[in-house]
């Protein structure tokens, strides 16, 4: 895990434009990795977001959430508190919930 802030140069008054506060999670058996980010503020929140393989950044695909490290990545963010998971979805662009047990199937 590796903690990340993104923000804009604070004005005079010490306000910032935007400031984002998120860990990234990577989990890795080696040929894979799945990247994950949690948002600091929605502490219970988690979105898996990209598979690598080699150099090679890949949106997932509904065939990764049946990946071994993915069930166990999302069983391990459970178990750290993040209860709401989501993966982005190549095909919608969008985030979609996984099913509150996707985690704990094996």
């Amino acid at each position: 895990m590796s903690h990340h802030i993104d923000a804009s140069e604070p004005d005079v008054e010490g306000f910032y434009d935007y400031h984002y506060e998120y860990d990234v999670f990577e989990f890795s058996d080696g040929v894979v990795t799945f990247l994950a980010r949690a948002y600091s503020d929605e502490p219970e929140r988690a979105a898996m977001m990209t598979r690598t393989e080699g150099k090679g950044y890949h949106h997932l695909t509904k065939r990764d959430l049946r990946h071994p490290l993915f069930l166990k990545a999302a069983a391990y963010l459970r178990t750290v508190g993040k209860s709401h998971l989501d993966w982005l979805d190549r095909r919608s662009g969008a985030y979609v919930p996984l099913p509150p047990d996707r985690g704990e199937r094996q």
